[in-house]
């Protein structure tokens, strides 16, 4: 099987998780400048299958799209042109960055790490995939 790409994609910065192989576990990758996302890619792709992105779509509470919203559409239309072949699909990432945050202090990471935008843009597309692959399973 080919693996999964969550993006959880900002203005500055982007976070980027993976599964394994089997598509049951998902692992932090990165948290790169989203200006160097699909360089970024390209170069993960030259040495990994993957089979889908899936991108966070920012939604507020009342179920409508976030301010944000736009720019992760243009991003992912850029990635769209550039992967054709690859699949992509929008996910709610709704509290990922606070789940994100809490979950970095719970595992006793320090403020240094705290602060560290790119480590928390990880982990929230982290959370962002996993909570997918528990969706997908549900279905």
């Amino acid at each position: 099987m080919a693996r999964i790409l969550a993006l959880d994609i900002g203005g500055k910065r982007t976070g980027i998780a993976v599964t394994d192989p089997l598509q049951m576990i998902a692992t932090g990758l990165e948290g790169i400048d989203t200006n160097e996302l699909v360089p970024y890619l390209k170069k993960y792709m030259a040495t990994e299958k993957v089979e889908l992105f899936v991108v966070g779509k920012p939604m507020q509470m009342n179920f409508t799209e976030s301010e944000s919203w736009e720019l992760i559409q243009k991003v992912a239309e850029k990635i769209k042109r550039t992967f054709g072949d690859i699949g992509m699909e929008f996910y709610d990432e709704r509290f990922t960055s606070k789940i994100a945050m809490q979950t970095m202090k719970m595992a006793g990471a320090g403020k240094r790490e705290m602060k560290n935008k790119k480590t928390v843009d990880m982990v929230s597309a982290t959370i962002l995939l996993q909570n997918y692959l528990e969706y997908k399973k549900r279905i």
